[in-house]
């Protein structure tokens, strides 16, 4: 198959990757974070919880948790938040593996980003 080929297929498919139904999660979860700030107690209380709980990822949640804090205390922050929450870099996927955002979206949202795995 031909690149172009390749291309036209991966244009007119139907089927959404998971990577591109994580994009869309993200995406959402920035755009709500962004209309309501207060929203940021959620991913917040959700590390206080984990740590408390013995995480193993608990330089991660500490880098969250200080991004987060930031984000609160001025626009810059919230910019910095936002944007690695937009980002697809390999970079920003490796942080987002670690989110601490399970709560900000409803279960109608999630049910909205649902995709199919052919493994």
């Amino acid at each position: 198959m031909s690149a172009a080929n390749a291309f036209a297929y991966l244009d007119a498919r139907t089927e959404r990757s998971g990577d591109e139904v994580s994009a869309d999660r993200f995406r959402l979860i920035a755009d709500k974070i962004e209309a309501d700030p207060a929203l940021l107690a959620i991913p917040l209380d959700n590390i206080e919880r984990w740590l408390s709980q013995g995480h193993s990822a608990v330089m991660r949640l500490e880098q969250w948790r200080t991004m987060l804090l930031e984000a609160k205390a001025s626009a810059a922050g919230m910019a910095t938040l936002l944007a690695l929450l937009r980002d697809q870099s390999w970079e920003a996927q490796l942080s987002k593996g670690y989110s601490p955002f399970p709560g900000i979206l409803t279960k109608d949202e999630l049910r909205g980003l649902s995709w199919n795995s052919r493994h």
